[in-house]
């Protein structure tokens, strides 16, 4: 089987607190330690009350603390609000401290609204337009430091850090296959373009020192519970904070509620239905169905999950129930394949 990643957002649901949602955060990273995921993401964002990993870095840090082993890293870090040399001596700092074990996911949306960009980046010197330019300036950073050479990143110089290009349109593909590097696509909340990206990113990838063949990671929302019902009404959590995001009332991660779908309007439907399509929602028997169906109609390389659940208890069982599916789905296809 491919690997199986999550990614966090790091909720805050209401009634609780940034410090409480970090804290969940690592106890979610220990869990998916133990169950065998691969990487651990966290994501910028900022101005926004339901997630707490605006400073990213310092947020995995935290996580890599916990952690012994799965891959810490992020998805992403929005380049246009910063120095990549402060990007690369954040990153190369966590590489220093947990060697093999860093990734670096790099965006060029500002993770936030136009008032939140200019508070971040004052000057608004670094734009979108900057970003394969800043990407490669990040990269340099990494390489190792020559004799004489006046600036370098101190932690950065020299660590191995994976560096991922990130994107929810065929921009990010096409710089990631003329980069030659992995590309991860945001569908688990803008799919529209998803396929045609893949297309460009696999049929215009040029090997580089990083990467020899094109890699492709997609995002998809997997909300696991013990019955239908029950995981419908968990993903309800994330219908509601969406939709109050598009209306322009970002919050707290809503409490749950039964039959969400009855009380939306055809607006609102639509738009749930478009923007969460590449959404898993069920029992275990419903998720491995669902998820056998993503992984071969896609041909993904990897697979990364989120799930912005209101209750820590139900989060982590969802993560525990697809750990289970997956290892299962993976026993399958080794049988068949000693069989066949």
């Amino acid at each position: 089987m491919i690997p199986l990643s999550i990614l966090d957002l790091s909720p805050v649901p209401e009634g609780s607190d940034a410090g409480q949602a970090l804290r969940n955060s690592l106890d979610l990273a220990q869990l998916a330690e133990s169950l065998g995921y691969a990487r651990y993401w966290m994501a910028e964002h900022h101005n926004m009350p339901g997630i707490a990993s605006a400073a990213t870095a310092v947020a995995l840090a935290h996580v890599a603390a916990g952690t012994r082993s799965i891959r810490v890293g992020a998805g992403g870090i929005m380049l246009p609000n910063h120095a990549p040399l402060i990007i690369a001596e954040q990153f190369g700092t966590l590489a220093a401290l947990h060697p093999g074990r860093t990734d670096l996911g790099l965006g060029r949306a500002p993770g936030s609204d136009p008032l939140t960009a200019r508070a971040i980046r004052r000057n608004l010197t670094g734009n979108a337009d900057n970003f394969p330019r800043d990407v490669l300036e990040l990269l340099s950073y990494f390489d190792p430091a020559s004799i004489g050479q006046a600036l370098q990143a101190v932690p950065g110089a020299g660590e191995k850090v994976e560096v991922w290009i990130l994107g929810s349109s065929t921009f990010g593909a096409e710089l990631a296959a003329a980069l030659g590097l992995p590309y991860a696509f945001a569908s688990h909340f803008a799919p529209e373009q998803m396929k045609d990206a893949v297309f460009i990113y696999r049929d215009r990838f040029q090997p580089s020192p990083r990467l020899a063949a094109p890699h492709v990671m997609l995002g998809v929302n997997i909300f696991a519970a013990e019955t239908d019902r029950e995981a419908r009404r968990l993903f309800s959590s994330l219908q509601l904070a969406f939709l109050n995001l598009r209306r322009g009332r970002p919050g707290k991660l809503p409490s749950p509620v039964d039959d969400l779908d009855k009380d939306l309007d055809p607006f609102a439907r639509a738009l749930l239905a478009n923007s969460l399509a590449c959404s898993i929602v069920g029992n275990a028997e419903r998720v491995r169905q669902q998820l056998q169906e993503f992984v071969s109609s896609t041909e993904a390389d990897e697979l990364m999950v989120t799930a912005q659940i209101f209750d820590h208890a139900a989060r982590k069982r969802s993560f525990e129930i697809l750990a289970d599916v997956w290892r299962q789905m993976g026993a399958t296809a080794t049988a068949e394949r000693t069989c066949a």
